[in-house]
């Protein structure tokens, strides 16, 4: 009785574990395709040097290989010997090969698929206050700003709010200015734009201001958004015990560049290049 309790359960399981395998298998796409969206997208990629693609041709095994894209931008390909690939859009690509099969009289209808093993050739540099500076390969064909900055490794402690990204796009020159704690703070940011090959992302140096005199720290210090003369104050630790915070100077540059000396209100906001000079009490 006991084996046969034994045994019936274990069919039980069987049958389980079968549906289950069944179900997963039909919910995950197999090798992570990303549908019509990635289709679309690997379509209008254009080939760069160091790329590496898989050529196949329909009903010939002999012509399906795979293939790297050299620093000129071409490839070497059987029969047809070198093609000049670099530039070109994979449908481009697959149309070229196909003719070149056709006019060489090697396929009467050739049927060529082209797929996108590895990028490599597009690469995008990141530069400025970024804790690791260099050249970066799209490995992905919709990598986005958000993605670029966590390969970077983020912003340094003395980094800018601001990105400006620069690059060209149809042809003509790209720019784009975008803020940082937006791109993460959101839920969907409209500024995560997919990057492209050739792209350069610049963070400058965030702007500071200026605090000495009868200051707990006297120093330069980063400007936070919205921050007001008293927090600045607050930064550089507060009037020391011969200081008040209600005997500030200020010295700031005008829209001609001239230095203009005035009294600060503690609620007034700080610029870029403020100069606080905390005085004396009088008492």
């Amino acid at each position: 009785m006991n084996i046969f309790i034994r045994s019936l359960a274990s069919v039980f399981f069987f049958l389980f574990a079968l549906t289950a395998f069944s179900q997963s298998s039909q919910s995950s796409p197999i090798g992570g395709a990303s549908g019509v969206g990635g289709a679309q997208a690997q379509q209008d990629y254009r080939l760069g040097a160091g790329d590496s693609i898989g050529v196949q041709v329909y009903q010939s095994p002999d012509l399906s290989v795979d293939a790297r894209v050299s620093e000129t931008g071409v490839i070497s390909y059987p029969l047809v010997g070198t093609l000049q690939l670099g530039g070109l859009t994979i449908s481009e690509a697959e149309k070229k090969i196909a003719d070149a099969l056709r006019t060489g009289g090697f396929v009467k209808v050739p049927q060529v698929n082209i797929v996108l093993r590895q990028v490599r050739g597009s690469q995008v540099a990141v530069l400025g206050q970024v804790s690791k500076p260099g050249r970066f390969p799209l490995e992905t064909l919709n990598t986005r700003v958000s993605d670029m900055l966590a390969a970077a490794g983020g912003t340094t402690a003395l980094g800018d709010d601001v990105l400006i990204i620069t690059g060209q796009r149809n042809n003509k020159p790209f720019r784009k200015v975008i803020d940082i704690p937006a791109l993460f703070l959101n839920d969907k940011s409209d500024n995560d734009i997919v990057l492209s090959g050739g792209d350069t992302l610049y963070v400058n140096k965030a702007p500071v201001f200026y605090i000495y005199g009868e200051a707990q720290r006297p120093g330069p210090y980063r400007i936070e958004r919205g921050m007001t003369m008293m927090q600045a104050l607050a930064s550089g630790g507060g009037p020391t015990v011969r200081g008040s915070q209600n005997r500030l100077r200020l010295n700031r540059r005008d829209l001609n560049g001239n230095v203009v000396e005035s009294t600060p209100k503690l609620t007034d906001a700080v610029q870029a290049e403020d100069v606080i000079y905390v005085r004396e009490s009088l008492f």
